[in-house]
């Protein structure tokens, strides 16, 4: 299961955010430009994977973070204020106190490194049916961020992806995330490019066969159209669950989802 286990729920008590609406955000961490550019993550062949591959660093893609501790990816989503990035709602479960930042680009072993720094989320947004019967057809969340030290939007620094609200369920994806240590000493991403369908148990959901995607690749951006770090594509949902780090589900972004991205850029 990707879910996001009782260790990290513990984490998550740490973290602050204002669920559905904005929030009071403190200083904005700095977010330094890293001195040597960042290895691209390799465009996707036209053959399908049948496991993730190691994706090199993609700037727009990284890790929630709360303390010391990550858990859960995240990537940034175009808006107008380049301030929204998507993760999945139950990644957002329990937040209440304390400071939960967003890591683009994240790597390395134990703590890891912040080639961009991190970025104070400031308000979370997801379906109140999330937030009543926690649904898994609404298990999608956005995020707003302050801007950093300098006044800059995390996209203006490291990209984003297009949100596209009406792609239809038969797509040829690329999946970007963070499988946590266990199964990923170093925490680099993995990517995995392959043909989805609709999931024939969950009919709200699309399924991917692709192996390696353990717990904390939850949140992980599905992009059609990937060629790269610098052409992400068209993000069309966000991977929510799989009861094998093999099958991995996500939602795909409709109506209901462009409502929070929208609430996302005004908060």
């Amino acid at each position: 299961m990707h879910r996001l286990g009782a260790v990290w729920r513990a984490v998550a008590l740490a973290a602050a955010v204002v669920v559905g609406g904005a929030g009071c955000g403190g200083p904005a961490a700095s977010s330094p430009q890293p001195e040597n550019s960042p290895s691209a993550a390799p465009p996707p062949g036209s053959a399908t994977q049948s496991d993730a591959v190691p994706a090199g660093r993609t700037p727009s893609v990284g890790v929630l973070v709360s303390g010391d501790s990550h858990f859960c990816t995240a990537s940034v989503v175009d808006s107008p204020r380049g301030n929204v990035i998507a993760t999945a709602a139950h990644c957002t479960n329990d937040f209440g106190s304390g400071t939960l930042e967003f890591a683009p680009g994240f790597t390395g072993a134990a703590k890891g490194s912040y080639p961009y720094g991190k970025w104070k989320v400031r308000a979370v947004q997801v379906d109140d049916r999330w937030t009543s019967d926690q649904d898994d057809s609404v298990d999608y969340a956005f995020l707003t961020v302050d801007p950093d030290a300098q006044g800059r939007s995390v996209q203006s620094v490291v990209g984003a992806s297009t949100p596209d609200w009406g792609a239809g369920p038969d797509q040829r994806v690329t999946v970007v995330g963070y499988p946590l240590e266990d199964h990923n000493p170093q925490n680099r991403p993995i990517a995995c490019t392959t043909d989805v369908h609709r999931d024939p148990d969950l009919a709200a959901m699309l399924l991917m066969h692709c192996g390696g995607f353990w717990e904390g690749t939850s949140g992980s951006p599905w992009l059609v159209g990937y060629q790269g770090p610098d052409r992400l594509g068209r993000i069309i949902g966000v991977l929510s669950g799989g009861d094998t780090d093999v099958e991995s589900t996500a939602v795909l972004f409709d109506a209901k989802a462009r409502s929070l991205y929208e609430r996302a850029t005004q908060a």
